[in-house]
């Protein structure tokens, strides 16, 4: 099978045409655009920046870089998951940092030395990307999670009914994905190894391991925070 081709930056580009186009409509039907522009170049920026720092990054010996670089990732994913929270402030940040932290963690040392068996537990070509799904999915489920927990206290329901709703709600992305894979959707990681040359049946037991990994990560982060919220 042919490798994938590079792409120049120019060809790239035009990959923002349908961007410029929808952010017109949202325009002419009078929403906020600043946010999507602003959302759509911080993008750029970042993916490109990365680039570079990946470079460096996957071929390093030392684990402490690639502890650190976890440890950001966390950090960040906390962070962005307490942004459309009603709480602020040091201790829900803890809160979501453990709540990410503790399944998270558990689950890559899982994968790392157990399923995949992977010669050192800090290989960085392996650890970074799988942890960035990870944390990202995560994020998201508990940011979900804990918006609709505070939404049904404010309406009344009690802690066990709002806990139970936050979690079948917060839960619908993840489980639209299970239903979706092979059938709608070539989910992200087994296109690019399946693009890069790998085989097929075995770029499909990887992304086995990553829907397993995403739905229990993000599921057990979001029941982590709600349990914080019991006390």
């Amino acid at each position: 099978m042919e490798q994938i081709s590079f792409i120049p930056l120019a060809n790239l580009m035009l990959g923002f045409i349908p961007v410029i186009l929808l952010i017109g409509i949202m325009h002419i039907w009078g929403l906020k655009v600043s946010g999507s522009i602003y959302a759509n170049f911080r993008m750029l920026i970042q993916l490109l920046l990365i680039g570079y720092v990946l470079t460096y990054i996957f071929e390093t010996d030392q684990p402490m870089v690639i502890g650190l670089v976890v440890f950001f990732m966390i950090s960040m994913s906390a962070w962005i998951a307490m942004r459309p929270l009603k709480e602020n402030g040091i201790y829900p940040f803890v809160v979501i940092f453990l709540s990410l932290a503790l399944s998270g963690l558990a689950v890559l040392y899982l994968i790392s030395q157990f399923i995949v068996d992977l010669p050192r537990w800090f290989e960085p070509s392996f650890v970074v990307p799988i942890a960035g799904m990870i944390f990202a999915n995560s994020m998201n489920t508990v940011s979900l999670a804990g918006e609709r927990f505070f939404i049904e206290k404010d309406r009344g329901e009690d802690y066990e009914d709002s806990r139970k709703i936050a979690l079948e709600t917060a839960l619908i992305p993840q489980i639209n994905a299970l239903f979706a894979v092979g059938l709608v959707s070539l989910p992200g990681m087994m296109t690019g190894q399946i693009l890069s040359g790998i085989e097929p049946l075995m770029a499909a037991r990887y992304q086995i391991m990553v829907m397993c990994m995403i739905f229990s990560t993000a599921g057990l982060s979001a029941v982590t925070y709600m349990s914080f919220k019991k006390y």
